[in-house]
């Protein structure tokens, strides 16, 4: 956890971000994409509708009012947890393209995956995903199935254009993963349940789960031609709304912070080892969602939000108690919270947050910037 003057000074330089994150980050005439496509793996703050065309009740949908109540040109739901865009949308904005890439279930049943897959990308993240294959199991597609499902689409890229150009065009493009705040919640839930602390020995064993699937993640990936690796790490997520109702006073649950940490730094070295010792010619960014979020939170007044611990569509305490459904209480400036509902960000939540990782302060992004991954020349 950082201590309070460093979050100060971080304060300061998110404030920097204000002024010209929406001129950045969603430009009024789309400059020349910087690379040729994105793929986009992880959870729901990317998902952009894959969980549409999952079957079964548990599944989590964002197919109903209120969600995309502000998104542009439709203001309808697509299955994105937001009101509007979400940070897989201004990430693709930032790199030259009008949004996020579609899912790639959507895309597989408008018989459209290899136009997509070859001139923009494919979405394979999945609401409800964790980086192990038991977080949610049966209810989403798990980050293991999503790499699977992009080896396949390989395969069917190179029966259209040719091994050669899909090789040219992999090794240029951006591959966005994103996943773990789900292991994180799980594993809070199962140690509630069993009504026991977690011992250090249980931080261990999950840890070693978590960086032994994401390392085989990265590896898988780079294996099938991704040279260019964006990672955002996992935020403070015991200071979502639905984590913080469960406090009397409302306040962050700290340890649960502390274990996203933890994990966070431990993350940001194994993918630093990997890329050194055994994936040559892998260029990566970590983006720090974690340390954005909390000085976001520390000043929310500063970036113009009026709310920061409640979800703007929601019921109960702070929004918390209740799902975002068309039969739930809607705030009425959704840019003035940093919650949309009692789990993820507003729209303007993740542009901001999209627009540090991309161009923002350098100490958000680990080692380069992913603008500086998008411009790298590999190879």
């Amino acid at each position: 956890m950082m201590g309070w003057c460093e979050v100060g000074m971080m304060k300061v330089l998110v404030l920097s971000l204000v002024a010209g994150a929406v001129a950045a980050v969603r430009p009024s005439k789309l400059l020349p994409a910087a690379v040729p496509a994105v793929y986009v793996f992880g959870d729901s703050t990317l998902d952009v509708g894959n969980n549409n065309y999952l079957p079964g009740k548990d599944v989590p949908r964002a197919d109903k009012p209120y969600y995309g109540i502000d998104l542009p040109g439709s203001g309808k739901p697509t299955g994105r947890f937001s009101n509007g865009y979400n940070t897989a949308d201004f990430v693709a904005q930032a790199l030259g393209f009008k949004k996020s890439p579609l899912a790639y279930l959507e895309l597989k049943a408008r018989k459209m995956l290899i136009p997509s897959a070859v001139t923009r990308g494919v979405s394979y993240a999945s609401a409800g995903a964790g980086i192990l294959d038991s977080t949610n199991a049966g209810n989403n597609i798990p980050l293991s199935q999503q790499v699977r499902l992009f080896e396949s689409t390989k395969a069917e890229m190179e029966a259209a254009v040719g091994q050669r150009a899909v090789r040219k065009l992999l090794s240029a493009s951006f591959f966005l993963v994103s996943a773990g705040s789900n292991d994180f919640f799980a594993f809070a839930t199962a140690m509630a349940e069993q009504n026991r602390t977690a011992t250090q020995a249980d931080v261990t064993a999950f840890y070693g789960s978590l960086l032994s699937n994401y390392s085989a993640t990265i590896t898988e990936l780079y294996k099938l031609g991704a040279r260019k690796v964006g990672i955002v790490n996992v935020g403070p997520v015991g200071c979502v709304p639905r984590v913080r109702v469960l406090n009397a006073t409302g306040a962050c649950a700290d340890g649960l912070n502390q274990l996203a940490g933890g994990f966070d730094g431990a993350l940001r070295s194994a993918v630093a080892a990997l890329a050194a010792d055994q994936l040559p010619g892998l260029a990566y960014s970590v983006a720090d969602s974690f340390g954005f979020t909390q000085a976001s939170l520390a000043d929310p007044l500063g970036l113009g939000f009026a709310s920061a611990d409640s979800a703007c569509c929601g019921s109960g305490r702070l929004g918390a108690q209740g799902d975002c459904t068309p039969a739930a209480t809607l705030c009425a400036d959704r840019d003035r919270y940093v919650f949309w509902d009692s789990v993820h960000p507003s729209q303007r939540a993740a542009m901001l947050g999209a627009q540090a990782y991309y161009d923002g302060p350098a100490q958000y992004t680990s080692p380069v910037s992913f603008k500086q991954l998008a411009r790298m020349r590999i190879g």
